[in-house]
């Protein structure tokens, strides 16, 4: 089993020729709401790749709220400890362009009150085979989780994202650093990816280092070294693509496969979901993801 402790937003998206620079008004081509938020996101995406999923985390007592627990439930996701917290469910205001590429502002919302695991939270967390963790839930509830699991000996998966300041604990905790590129400059002062991969194996076990279409390049303190290349695709919509790529790579590595072998299977997932409209909606089944990689050169 996999557990994710993370947020719940409803994403609001326009799509848009090119997204609005500051003070401008452009006239969008579609809108639409869809179930997201990096913490649900990446649960669905682990379910959907094949692995037992639970979900921790917080929605509002809203129309929201309820749509959430629905689409996480009816894709497999466990959601028995979901909390319902008073007031709003998170939101995100999503803006993607025609190149699909995508900005994003984040209101937290029910997430905002999760301070840290339950007492039965702590308890299925230590029963699993991965925690998932990224940041939009407060960095006290995050880093709590994150060394509830390293005190059961299970390994902790941290997306930091959106970016800001990680404090020591919440690192010491961490098994694998799961940054873009950006991300990794922006903890590490390094511009250059394989300089910052060396730094962040100064605070982690193991990092990846996802380069958009460049791939993605891994590291471990064991000293193995990684790039594999990205799945060449036009993207229509990339909002989920670090979420799937988070998921899938979850998965692989609960089944037990090498480094190499996880990366690929993470990387055939996220190049299928670029290809498709939404986050949660765009994230592809197992089979999917299998038949991809079975069609790839070599």
């Amino acid at each position: 089993m996999i557990t994710v402790f993370g947020s719940a937003n409803m994403d609001l998206v326009a799509y848009v020729g090119r997204a609005p620079k500051l003070g401008e008004t452009v006239t969008g081509r579609d809108f639409r709401t869809v179930p997201g938020g990096k913490g649900a996101n990446q649960a669905i995406a682990a379910a959907r790749a094949g692995a037992p999923v639970t979900f921790l985390g917080a929605v509002g007592e809203d129309a929201f709220g309820a749509e959430m627990r629905d689409t996480l439930a009816g894709a497999g996701v466990d959601v028995g400890l979901l909390r319902r917290a008073p007031g709003v469910s998170g939101i995100a205001h999503i803006v993607v362009d025609d190149e699909g590429g995508n900005s994003i502002i984040v209101v937290p919302g029910a997430n905002g009150t999760v301070t840290g695991p339950t007492a039965a939270e702590r308890a299925v967390i230590a029963a699993s085979r991965a925690l998932l963790l990224q940041l939009e839930l407060p960095m006290p509830a995050v880093t709590a989780a994150a060394r509830a699991a390293r005190e059961a000996g299970v390994p902790v998966i941290l997306t930091p994202a959106p970016a800001q300041a990680l404090p020591k604990a919440l690192l010491d905790a961490v098994t694998l650093l799961l940054p873009n590129e950006h991300e990794a400059a922006g903890i590490t002062g390094a511009a250059d990816p394989g300089a910052a991969l060396d730094k962040l194996l100064e605070r982690v076990e193991e990092a990846v280092i996802t380069l958009g279409s460049q791939g993605a390049l891994y590291g471990s303190r064991a000293g193995e070294r990684l790039h594999v290349p990205a799945v060449p695709v036009k993207a229509v919509d990339t909002t989920a693509a670090g979420d799937t790529f988070a998921g899938a790579l979850a998965v692989a590595r609960a089944e037990g496969r090498p480094a190499a072998d996880a990366l690929r299977f993470a990387a055939a997932a996220a190049a299928l979901s670029v290809r498709r409209e939404g986050a949660s909606t765009s994230m592809p089944l197992r089979a999917e993801i299998d038949a991809e990689l079975a069609a790839a050169p070599g």
